[in-house]
C-alpha cells in the first residue's frame, strides 16, 4: 500500500483552521526553518481510507487466534476501556494535591493490595512501566538489600538456560554478573548444577515458574531453599503468572520479590496497544527499598510517601495509571474465583492442544503442560526441509497469528504455543486442523511453505537485510 507521502497531492486539504485571534510570536532567526516541512497533502477521505487500509492489514486478538507463547495475548474486555475513560481518571494531573485525587490514589492502593495478595507478597510498587522494567526494579531491591547489610561480595545472579532473554539483560543492567545453569532432562532446573553454582558471591536467582517450556518445576521449594541457604534471594519472573493465578502464589513457593505483567495476566493492552505495566511486589524485609512514592492510608485519607532506604524513582510519577485502572477493573469484575477460573481454563486449553498435536508433532518436554507448550519442528525439518519459520509464515495465510518462534533457545526449531482462557474449543480445533494441513503440505509441497505467506499484503521479507540495512524514514525526491 502507499504511504501517506506517496498519496500526497499538492493542494489537497482536509482541515479548515480558523484564523488565529492572537498575533504570531516573533521567533529568533536561528530557530526558523530554512525550508518548508515535508507534510503530506491529502483530503479527509484519502486520510480515512489510508488508516482503514492499515487497520485491515493488522492482526490482533479481535481478528483471530493469537497463540503467542509467553506473552499471553489476552482479550481486553471492553469494560476495562470504559472504566479507564472516565473523566475522573483522564482529566487529572499527577502534580495535583493528594487531597484532590483521593479516588485515583484509592485505585493505586487497592490494586497494590490485590496484587500483593495474589502473589503472596507484603508490599507492591506500581511504578515500573513494563515487565523488563519490573525485573530491573526487583534486582535493584536485591542489590540494595545486600549492600545495606555490607555484603558487597554478592555480585552474581543465577539464571536458568530456559529463562526469558530479558532476565540476563536486566541482571547486567542492575550491575550483576550472570551465571547460567542448565535444564535437566525433564525441562526443569538441574539441581546439581544449581548447587555447584551457588556460593558466597550469589546475590540471587531469577526464575519463571512455570518456565518457558510450560512446565511447573516440581523442585521449586528445593530450588528456593538452595538459594536461601547460600545467602541469596529469589526473584520470580511473573510473565507466566496466568498459569497459576489464584491457585499458587510465588511468595508461598519461597520467592522474595516478583514482577507481574499487567498486559499479560490482567488483560490490559499489549504491544502497540500499550503502554505496559510491570508492578513489583516484595516481602516485608525488602519493602524499605521500594521506589517511591507509594500510597498509604493516613489520618486524612490516602497520602504519598517514600521509604527511607528507597532505591529512588524508576519512573516519573506513579506508573502508567490508566493501565492500572484497567487491571483493577479486571480483578474486581472477576473476583478471586474468576481469576482462578481464568488460569484453570488457560491450562485446560493448552493441554487440549498439546494432546491433539503430540501424535503428529514433536513435543519434546512433558506429556502435560501448564499454560503453554513447545513444539519442536526439527524432525519435520529433517524430513522435508521445512523450518519453524516456514510453518509460522504459512500460519498467516490461515488468518492465525504465529506463536513465538525459536524460543526457548534450548529447543532449536521451537514454536511456543499459548492459547489463552477465552479461546473456545472450535477455535482450538481449527488451529489443530491448520497444523495438520501445514504438516501435509510440508510433505507434499515444501516449496509452498518456503514461499509463505502467499495471501498477505506483504510476502516473505528479507529479514536479515532489513535488520542490517533498515529504512527508517521516507526519502523525498529533493533529498535523494
Amino acid at each position: 500500500m502507499k504511504l501517506l507521502f506517496e498519496r500526497s497531492t499538492p493542494g489537497h486539504r482536509h482541515t479548515l483552521m480558523p484564523e488565529p485571534d492572537v498575533s504570531a510570536p516573533a521567533l529568533p532567526e536561528a530557530l526558523r526553518r530554512t525550508a518548508r516541512p515535508h507534510l503530506p497533502e491529502i483530503s479527509e477521505i484519502e486520510l480515512g481510507r489510508h488508516y482503514t487500509e492499515l487497520a485491515k492489514q493488522t492482526h490482533g486478538v479481535n481478528d483471530g487466534f493469537y497463540p503467542l507463547g509467553s506473552c499471553t495475548m489476552k482479550y481486553n474486555p471492553r469494560v476495562n476501556e470504559g472504566t479507564a475513560s472516565l473523566p475522573g481518571f483522564t482529566d487529572i494531573h499527577p502534580l495535583q494535591p493528594a487531597s484532590t485525587v483521593q479516588g485515583a490514589l484509592a485505585v493505586l492502593a487497592e490494586t497494590a493490595d490485590l496484587l500483593a495478595e495474589i502473589c503472596g507478597m507484603d508490599a507492591v510498587t506500581l511504578q515500573p512501566a513494563a515487565g523488563a522494567h519490573g525485573e530491573y526494579t526487583g534486582l535493584l531491591l536485591i542489590r540494595a538489600y545486600h549492600l545495606h547489610r555490607g555484603d558487597t561480595a554478592r555480585t552474581k545472579i543465577i539464571v536458568p538456560d530456559s529463562a526469558h532473554g530479558t532476565n540476563p539483560a536486566s541482571a547486567v543492567m542492575a550491575g550483576f554478573t550472570v551465571v547460567s545453569v542448565p535444564s535437566n532432562a525433564d525441562g526443569g532446573v538441574d539441581l546439581d548444577a544449581l548447587r555447584a553454582a551457588v556460593g558466597p558471591d550469589t546475590a540471587g536467582l531469577m526464575l519463571t515458574n512455570p518456565n518457558t517450556l510450560g512446565l511447573f518445576d516440581p523442585n521449586i521449594l528445593e530450588i528456593c531453599r538452595i538459594i536461601h541457604e547460600a545467602g541469596g534471594l529469589c526473584y520470580y519472573d511473573g510473565a507466566n503468572l496466568n498459569a497459576v493465578m489464584g491457585h499458587v502464589r510465588p511468595g508461598d513457593m519461597g520467592f522474595d520479590c516478583v514482577h507481574v505483567n499487567l498486559h499479560k495476566t490482567f488483560s490490559t493492552p499489549h504491544g502497540g496497544g500499550g503502554p505496559g505495566s510491570g508492578p513489583v511486589g516484595c516481602k516485608a524485609f525488602l519493602a524499605p527499598y521500594l521506589p517511591g512514592p507509594l500510597v498509604r492510608e493516613g489520618a486524612d485519607g490516602y497520602e504519598l510517601f517514600s521509604p527511607e532506604q528507597s532505591v529512588g524513582r524508576v519512573r516519573s510519577f506513579y506508573g502508567n495509571f490508566l493501565v492500572v485502572v484497567r487491571a483493577l477493573t479486571y480483578m474486581v469484575m472477576l473476583g478471586a474465583e474468576g481469576l482462578a477460573d481464568a488460569s484453570a481454563h488457560a491450562v485446560l486449553n493448552a493441554n487440549y492442544l498439546l494432546k491433539r498435536l503430540c501424535d503428529t508433532w514433536s513435543v519434546p518436554y512433558g506429556e502435560s503442560c501448564m499454560h503453554e507448550f513447545v513444539i519442536d519442528v526439527a524432525p519435520l525439518k529433517a524430513e522435508c526441509g521445512v523450518s519453524a519459520m516456514d510453518v509460522a509464515k504459512r500460519m498467516l495465510d490461515f488468518g492465525i497469528h504465529p506463536p513465538t518462534m525459536y524460543f526457548p533457545l534450548i529447543v532449536h526449531e521451537a514454536l511456543m504455543v499459548e492459547p489463552t482462557e477465552t479461546e473456545p474449543k472450535d477455535e482450538l480445533d481449527a488451529f489443530v486442523d491448520m497444523m495438520e494441513a501445514i504438516r501435509t503440505e510440508a510433505h507434499e509441497d515444501a516449496a509452498k511453505l518456503h514461499d509463505a505467506p502467499l495471501a498477505c499484503a506483504i510476502g516473505r521479507p528479507d529479514e536479515v537485510g532489513a535488520a542490517r540495512n533498515p529504512r527508517l524514514r521516507y526519502v523525498f525526491t529533493d533529498e535523494a
